[in-house]
């Protein structure tokens, strides 16, 4: 039987009586008609899976009692940073999607020089709200019990002068790169991982990188999509180094 996982944004612990997000408990009351008794798992991004029986199912709230906690061992021991151009619509969501799915630690929608979506302050914070429930969403799906950390969307040039001084591998995802998956070696400080958007980096942008220390990735003789790439560059990296 499939596990129904729900992840609620509050602490949780053994024999907390919780009241689920208004849309998890909507799914569940009238999409699954589950029943007072059934088993759910709740998760908030502590590590841990809290497995827990339906108290109470009601029109406006469903609460559920928590049973037990139980410690997830599931994350890559690469930890990589996706830092991606924004993309327009449904691509910045299935990029969001399947990077979580892949394991990635966290991602940096990034503004850069041939960005073609435009965010104001309004449409930015609601922007990372969809972008941080989608996120949820494929860690309910995947298994995973850390939820990765959306940042706000933030200029290349900006974000670039905020990085930790640490020894994480720079890498931008470049069609004249020189560097292969195969031939990086990475510390326990993982690496970040550059993707532009629709329209590639621009000759800014990509001096910039350079500037910061970011080395050219290729993965191949072909051009991809920006959904495509980064994808692509996360899958190989955790084959070659990851937990796949």
């Amino acid at each position: 039987m499939r596990t129904i996982r729900i992840h609620v944004d509050q602490a949780l612990g053994v024999g907390l009586e919780v009241v689920l997000p208004a849309q998890a408990g909507e799914h569940v009351a009238r999409v699954l008609r589950m029943e007072p008794g059934d088993p759910v798992t709740l998760f908030n991004g502590d590590g841990h899976d809290y497995p827990a029986v339906l108290h109470a199912v009601g029109k406006r709230e469903v609460i559920v009692r928590v049973q037990a906690a139980e410690s997830v061992l599931n994350e890559s021991p690469l930890s990589l940073t996706l830092a991606q151009g924004v993309a327009r619509g449904e691509k910045m969501d299935l990029i969001v999607q399947k990077a979580t799915e892949l394991g990635v630690a966290r991602i940096v929608p990034l503004l850069t020089e041939r960005s073609e979506v435009k965010l104001d302050a309004g449409r930015a914070e609601k922007r990372l709200a969809h972008w941080r429930a989608v996120v949820a969403s494929a860690c309910e799906q995947s298994g995973r019990a850390r939820v990765p950390d959306v940042c706000p969307a933030v200029p290349l040039e900006a974000w670039l002068k905020g990085l930790a001084n640490d020894d994480a591998l720079r890498l931008a995802l470049l069609p004249e790169g020189a560097q292969r998956p195969g031939e990086l070696r990475f510390t326990s400080a993982g690496g970040l991982l550059v993707v532009g958007p629709e329209g590639g980096l621009g000759q800014r942008d990509t001096t910039a990188l350079a500037d910061a220390g970011f080395r050219g990735l290729k993965l191949g003789p072909r051009i991809l999509r920006t959904e495509t790439a980064g994808l692509a560059a996360l899958a190989a990296l955790q084959a070659l180094h990851g937990d796949i």
